[in-house]
């Protein structure tokens, strides 16, 4: 028999997802509950995310460590994600509630596209995902906080653009390049220095890949690349085409280059 509920929620149904889980289960939401209280146990924390923009199109780049202290918790997360076909989002802060808001901005823009029959723009998606932000303000003054990087194609001006945001859900877009987590102050200084106005995408990529190795020479918490596990980080690009997360042999080859060429020229650091 059919839940004489389901008729009720569908008469509710909005183009928003998350408002519509606000109205009718508010418990199932990851943010806005209330902690029990007690000393938050440590939790597996997600760090360094770089993403910087070239001609065409915009690129987003993690490292694979999570940390629980001074303990490597992970060696193998990921925390650059696709969001839809023309965005991607990089996590930094507490692992499992990022991902847990990762899924659920996933399913918003699908569930906006099966509703309105057209894809969020742009600037919609990042406003909506400053407001799932602000929403987990208060978990986040307890010390669960989740500072996300969200990047994408912007179809009617034809370029890729990028949002940085704070815990309180504040948008603010980068026009070049961006990093957040533990390592940020080392990757934006190597951007500072690696970027310029007309890189390739190729050349893009072994940019976001030396920024997080800069970010692992001096952040412990920052994973860099690991040939002995075959770890390299996770790259998306978005470009007119979509979201394409770069392949792995293309990303050992590059790593092997940057390391190569530190090794000829000897320096300490």
């Amino acid at each position: 028999m059919q839940d004489p509920s389901a008729g009720h929620l569908a008469t509710q149904a909005t183009s928003s997802f998350i408002e519509h889980l606000q109205r009718s289960r508010p418990e199932l939401l990851p943010y806005n509950q209330a902690l029990p209280a007690g000393q938050i146990p440590p939790v597996p924390h997600a760090t360094t995310i770089v993403a910087l923009s070239y001609p065409g199109g915009v690129l987003m780049a993690g490292d694979r460590r999570a940390t629980m202290g001074n303990v490597i918790a992970s060696r193998h997360i990921e925390k650059v994600f696709p969001a839809d076909e023309y965005s991607v989002l990089g996590i930094a802060g507490t692992a499992g509630l990022a991902i847990d808001i990762i899924r659920l901005f996933q399913v918003e823009l699908e569930h906006y596209e099966k509703i309105e029959g057209t894809l969020l723009s742009l600037d919609g998606k990042a406003n909506r995902l400053g407001a799932m932000i602000r929403g987990n303000l208060p978990m986040a003054m307890q010390g669960l906080a989740v500072v996300p990087l969200f990047a994408g194609f912007d179809q009617a001006g034809g370029v890729g653009r990028l949002f940085s945001y704070d815990v309180t859900g504040g948008r603010y877009e980068e026009l070049e390049h961006h990093s957040v987590g533990s390592g940020s102050v080392f990757a934006r200084g190597a951007l500072k220095k690696l970027w310029r106005p007309n890189l390739t995408e190729d050349e893009a990529v072994a940019v976001a890949v030396e920024a997080l190795y800069d970010a692992a020479d001096d952040d412990s918490a920052t994973g860099g690349p690991d040939p002995v596990r075959q770890l390299w980080p996770v790259i998306y690009t978005v470009n007119r085409a979509g979201a394409r997360r770069v392949p792995e042999r293309e990303l050992a080859a590059i790593a092997g280059s940057i390391v190569e060429s530190r090794t000829v020229a000897g320096r300490e650091a």
